[in-house]
This record gives C-alpha cells, sequence and structure tokens, in this order.
C-alpha cells in the first residue's frame, strides 16, 4: 500500500495566500520526512480553494527541496495549458529529478479560467481527448507533429525527450542516494538502461473519461467525494474498458490507480472530526463557493457541513486503528493500493504536521508489511 498527502494550499479565513503555500510545502516536506510515499499537488485558479496556480510549478519547488519522495500533479489542467508545453515542463523534472514525477491530468471545470487563458469553453467540453493525445505523443516519441482541431503544426523534434535517453541510477546533484519511485530505475541500473517516460494519470469524474483513460492504459486518479462502491464500480469500468482496447491482463490488473480521500488522527475518533467540522465548512463555503462558471450555466454546490460530515464517515478520519481499518477496506473493496490524502483539512500549520507524522508514525505500521510504502533510507 502507497500512502501519500493531497496538497491544496487552500486558504482558510484569516489567512495569507502565503500562508497558505507555506503550509502547503511544510505538508510536502514533512511527508518526506514521515515516510509517505507521494505527495499530490492540486492546481486551481481565483479562488481560496487552492492558492497553488500550477501544480507542475510547485512540483519542480518541491522535487529540489526532496530527495526520496515522489511528486505527483493532481491535477495538471489541461484544458488551459498547451499540451506540448506541459509535456516540456515534465520531461524536464523527470530527467533532473531521477524520474520522481507523477503527471495526473484533468478536464477541471467550466470555469472562468477558460476564458481567462483563452481556451474558451470547447477545450473543456470536447478538447480534453486531443489535448491527452497529443501530450502522450509528446512524452513518448522523439518527433511530434499534429494536425487535429485545437491543434495543428509541422513536425518537431522532442526536447528534452523524456523517454528513451540512459537513466541515471542516482537522483543527479544529490549523491549516491537511489530514487526509489515506482517508475524509475532500480539502484542497480546501468548508465545504458532506457529511462521510461513519466508516470501518467488521469482524473476521473464521468464513465467518459473513464474510457478514455483505459483506453490508452492510463491509472485513474478517483475523487475524495466518492465512495467505496463508486470507486470499485469505476475500476470494472476501466477494467472492462481496458480489456477491450487490448491491454494485456498484467497492464489491467497492476494498473496503479489512486484513491483521493481525507485523513485526521485524534486519540479519539469524535476529536478528529471536531477538527475537520470546526475548520472545513468554512473553507468549503468560500473556496468553492468563489468558482464562476465561463458561460453562466448552473453551478450546484454541496452543503459545506453535510459534505464535511461525508468526508469524515468516508476516509481515515479518526484514531489512528480506525484510520488503518479504513485505509484497509477501500483498498480490499476496489482494488486500490495507492491513496492521496488530505492531511490540511484543519487549516492550521501546526495541526498539520502532526497529523502527517501520526500518518506516518502510527498509521502506516499497522498496515501488513507486504503493502506498506517504502520508508526512507
Amino acid at each position: 500500500m502507497r500512502v501519500g498527502t493531497f496538497v491544496l494550499a487552500g486558504q482558510y479565513p484569516g489567512q495569507g495566500h502565503a500562508e497558505a503555500l507555506h503550509r502547503a510545502m511544510r505538508t510536502a516536506e514533512v511527508s518526506e520526512e514521515s515516510g509517505l510515499d507521494t505527495v499530490w499537488l492540486g492546481e486551481h485558479h481565483f479562488v481560496p480553494y487552492g492558492t497553488c496556480p500550477s501544480a507542475i510549478t510547485f512540483a519542480a519547488l518541491l522535487l529540489g527541496r526532496t530527495r526520496r519522495i515522489r511528486v505527483g500533479t493532481a491535477v495538471s489542467v489541461l484544458p488551459t495549458l498547451h499540451p506540448v508545453a506541459l509535456g516540456e515542463q515534465a520531461a524536464l523534472l523527470h530527467l533532473t529529478a531521477g524520474g520522481r514525477l507523477s503527471l495526473g491530468v484533468g478536464r477541471g471545470g467550466p470555469w472562468v479560467d477558460l476564458e481567462v487563458f483563452g481556451t474558451g469553453a470547447e477545450a473543456y467540453e470536447t478538447g480534453f481527448p486531443e489535448s491527452l493525445e497529443l501530450l502522450l505523443r509528446w512524452l513518448r516519441e522523439p518527433r511530434v507533429g499534429a494536425a487535429g482541431e485545437r491543434y495543428s503544426f509541422r513536425e518537431v523534434p522532442v526536447v528534452p525527450r523524456a523517454s528513451g535517453h540512459p537513466a541515471p541510477a542516482t537522483v543527479p546533484g544529490q549523491g549516491t542516494t537511489p530514487a526509489p519511485a515506482a517508475h524509475a530505475a532500480p539502484a542497480a541500473a546501468t548508465a545504458s538502461a532506457a529511462a521510461p517516460a513519466p508516470e501518467v494519470l488521469v482524473s476521473c469524474t464521468s464513465p467518459g473519461s473513464v474510457r478514455l483513460a483505459a483506453e490508452h492504459g492510463l491509472p485513474m486518479l478517483l475523487g475524495m467525494h466518492s465512495d467505496d462502491q463508486e470507486k470499485a464500480d469505476m475500476v470494472t469500468l476501466w477494467r472492462s474498458h481496458a480489456h477491450a482496447a487490448g491491454r494485456s491482463h498484467e497492464e489491467i490488473m497492476e494498473a496503479g490507480h489512486v484513491s483521493a480521500g481525507v485523513v485526521q488522527i485524534a486519540d479519539r475518533t469524535a476529536d478528529a472530526e471536531r477538527i475537520l467540522l470546526r475548520a472545513m465548512p468554512e473553507w468549503f463555503r468560500r473556496g468553492l463557493g468563489a468558482h464562476v462558471t465561463v458561460d453562466g450555466r448552473p453551478r450546484p454546490m454541496r452543503a459545506p457541513g453535510p459534505y464535511t460530515e461525508l468526508l469524515c464517515g468516508l476516509h481515515p478520519v479518526g484514531s489512528p486503528a480506525l484510520c488503518a481499518d479504513r485505509l484497509a477496506a477501500t483498498a480490499r473493496h476496489t482494488g486500490i493500493t495507492r491513496f492521496a490524502l488530505l492531511a490540511e483539512g484543519s487549516g492550521d500549520l501546526a495541526t498539520t504536521e502532526e497529523n502527517v507524522r501520526r500518518l506516518g508514525a502510527e498509521v502506516l505500521p499497522q498496515l501488513s508489511d507486504a503493502t506498506r510504502p517504502t520508508q526512507p533510507t
């Protein structure tokens, strides 16, 4: 089981942007210190729900400040980005950080972002498949051209090329410690070993996005609003589409889907729930309520209080034993063994750091040795 944190850099009432971003950075650093597997970074524009506008930029900062932990985007929003530019940035980080980058991408929402960045609502409504296909080609091929509805350009060389070059056995500039990422070269790799492309995942919230991810053989990122049965159904659907697309049984069964959730640890479950119920509803109200649609379409919003209560009931919120039990139960029910857990639900830096440390020290040891994430050396 590979347990990591999910970082949104949420701006809670009374906080400035710098405070939110500093807490996000410390969450990532303490996640590595605590032996967690990955830190996943959210991306939002113009809303206090998340103050990080570029997950790939924040990933670059954190890859430079850490030595072991994997860093993932959750997600880079393709409808507001040029896939070639994102591919270049991902390749740069992949090659210079020892293969520790996971690139999660998604459609985002029909927000005013599409107007500000000039991509239009069509990029959200219909453009995601073309953008994803172009991004994947850029990460895997030596030369790429395009002749699609949104992107059309002559063939150009891919520089830097993410795959096909020798893979370093160590993280450049960081001594001889190998980078033990799931898709990086093993410590014993020789200089002649070929480096794989960065891992790419797709945020899936609908049957259409599940099918698109499956046809490309890409793992899913599944949201924290879904319960175990909903996630299990999406995994079953993904496997069906992947099989129809000709993916091998091994590839289908070993796909590293990721389940997003919330974590809050306290000696008593009631205390953990109280921490989140005190802070998260107002953050949801202000943060999610600030979204503006690009075309004035109705925008339904969950009631902040009941939504927080729902998350407390679905995810590892409570005593260390209860948290371990809920992670294990989700893994059994869904087949998913990778987790991205929001640990900053309190909105408080000290509480967040303690929460992450307890996750590493008191929850991970209760998971079976065979499925625990690798501890730092």
